[in-house]
């Protein structure tokens, strides 16, 4: 699918940011992963990352990754943010798996989308520290979900979009007491909060994105689909010998009496 894609903002370097280096693949620092099972709960275990690559398409320019840092270049260190979950177009994605980390210098543009899922230990700073960080980046959207709705952030679902380097709310719209959605303009899709899961719906093919379990669930009905229809041609078949074996005996019988 295409992609809808924005100038990326000239990048300058905050004070006291370590120079850039002549480039060499190395790997970033690295960072624990987060304790809290928040991000198995609703990105892993759902299969978010799996289905974002598959959908968003170009998988060798194309990064979707998770719990990587990023900042300016990989000398930088203090100030690297680990996003939950991390979209850039236009990028070698083979670069950023082999340095574990994205450097905004190296690859010449911020991240396009970034996603923090809420956790009782870093709530606070995502709604502050990081959302003043990313912007700083150029992030183009920062996003935020809490499955708690309003627990450990202010809402359950937020997003932000870059305006001139400033952060803008994106409108989150209410279906229901337990249904609220947002529009990712980086990534053409919809965000959904919905009985507390992350979901993501495209407007244009008319469809969630599958998670593991939805695609096991349409597998299963599929094959039951299937099976209700061969069991349906079978007892047709069925009722079809039946009336064939009638006719035959009916047959015979006439011609008997004849």
């Amino acid at each position: 699918m295409t992609t809808l894609q924005t100038t990326a903002p000239p990048i300058t370097r905050p004070p006291g940011t370590p120079p850039p280096v002549k480039y060499r693949y190395a790997a970033f620092p690295e960072f624990p992963p987060r304790g809290d099972m928040q991000n198995m709960l609703h990105l892993h275990d759902q299969g978010h990352q799996a289905a974002l690559r598959r959908h968003l398409g170009a998988p060798q320019t194309t990064v979707v990754i998770g719990e990587v840092p990023v900042a300016w270049n990989r000398d930088q260190r203090a100030g690297m943010r680990v996003p939950d979950l991390l979209v850039v177009f236009d990028v070698e994605r083979a670069g950023v798996v082999r340095e574990m980390g994205y450097s905004i210098e190296h690859h010449g543009k911020p991240p396009d989308f970034v996603l923090e899922v809420a956790s009782v230990h870093t709530a606070r700073k995502d709604e502050t520290i990081k959302r003043n960080a990313y912007a700083a980046y150029g992030v183009r959207e920062y996003w935020r979900f809490d499955p708690d709705w309003g627990v450990k952030y202010a809402t359950g679902l937020a997003g932000d979009t870059l305006v001139n380097g400033v952060y803008q709310p994106i409108a989150i719209h209410q279906v229901d007491a337990n249904r609220y959605w947002g529009h990712s303009a980086a990534l053409n899709l919809d965000l959904c909060w919905e009985y507390g899961a992350l979901r993501f719906y495209d407007p244009v093919g008319r469809r969630y994105l599958h998670t593991y379990d939805s695609a096991d669930d349409e597998r299963a009905a599929a094959i039951a689909d299937r099976n209700r229809e061969a069991a349906a041609r079978q007892a047709a078949e069925a009722r079809l010998r039946q009336l064939e074996t009638r006719r035959a005996a009916a047959e015979s019988g006439s011609a008997d009496q004849a």
